[in-house]
């Protein structure tokens, strides 16, 4: 017997699902079960190591108790500068990596492997890294700065602009062959015929790049910044291992406080809605890019 066609749709709607559900399922229990458990957690009293307090509901008192934190309105400070001076640099450097990569040379593949090796060197070793690099004794940055004179010392950690710059180039470092990665999938889907027309109209190679690559590069370093500026609002490792938000609270970013103040302090109602309190940004911010992307893309598409 032929099924009918309302029959044949629901068993293929059913099909469908079943290929969906567990990556549904995947997702539903490790990522929008934390976030709404931490959201509930935020709006409880709730302390370690003082059973005898318990769970107290307390609304949205943890939420308002942060925007009168002046160490949480110090660490956003530092969040914003981190995510502003560390996604600018991203994007510059691998920009000019992706251009340099893009072009046909002996080697290339080696070089492009070559660049991708710091993107994947854990965060932590990384951080190690630069952390004995500018260690005030034994450390290399000392040694190319005073050369043989051992007596000379800088902590370089120890002073405020200094460690921020330090944990800036560590993260620059590190991410900028990933931004230059997206930005090089940006650059193998312009049609070279663009390029071909616009030498025989005579136009220099700076005219090229203004008004060719960039305009049609727009979605790919939008990706990019998307992407960095995520990763830069959820900076934890590095402050951690580096700086632990010294000195003073010149490193001390919104993740690194949340983690204070859960685990250090024990306040895990507060910390949660740190916690809440950066995703929210992180998710105002992805999708206003996403916004920006889409109408990039459909932009290109008229053009």
């Amino acid at each position: 017997m032929t099924p009918t066609p309302q029959f044949a749709k629901y068993r293929e709607q059913l099909a469908a699902w079943s290929m969906v559900a567990p990556a549904l399922l995947i997702t539903v229990t490790f990522a929008l079960y934390p976030v709404f458990d931490s959201f509930w957690l935020s709006l409880h009293h709730i302390f370690i190591g003082i059973p005898q307090l318990g769970s107290q509901f307390v609304g949205t008192d943890n939420y308002q108790a942060l925007l009168r934190d002046p160490v949480a309105r110090q660490a956003l400070l530092v969040t914003l500068g981190f995510v502003l001076v560390s996604t600018l640099l991203e994007l510059v450097c691998g920009l000019m990596i992706a251009l340099v990569i893009h072009e046909r040379f002996r080697g290339r593949g080696l070089v492009r492997a070559a660049i991708l090796i710091p993107w994947a060197i854990p965060t932590v070793v990384a951080s190690q890294l630069w952390r004995y690099i500018f260690n005030d004794r034994y450390g290399l940055a000392n040694l190319l700065w005073f050369g043989d004179r051992v007596t000379d010392y800088v902590p370089w950690l120890a002073y405020p602009s200094i460690a921020f710059g330090i944990v800036v180039l560590a993260d620059v470092w590190k991410t900028a062959s990933f931004a230059a990665l997206l930005i090089l999938a940006g650059l193998q889907v312009i049609p070279h015929d663009l390029y071909d027309a616009a030498r025989v109209d005579g136009a220099t190679m700076w005219q090229r790049f203004w008004h060719i690559t960039l305009p049609l590069l727009k979605p790919a370093l939008l990706l990019a910044l998307l992407f960095r500026t995520m990763d830069a609002f959820r900076v934890f490792d590095l402050v951690f291992v580096m700086t632990q938000g010294g000195p003073g609270d010149a490193t001390q970013v919104l993740q690194f406080y949340g983690y204070q103040t859960l685990f250090t302090e024990g306040r895990i109602g507060y910390g949660s809605a740190v916690s809440v309190a950066i995703f929210l940004m992180i998710l105002a911010l992805s999708l206003v890019y996403l916004r920006a992307i889409g109408s990039s893309l459909l932009e290109r598409k008229r053009t």
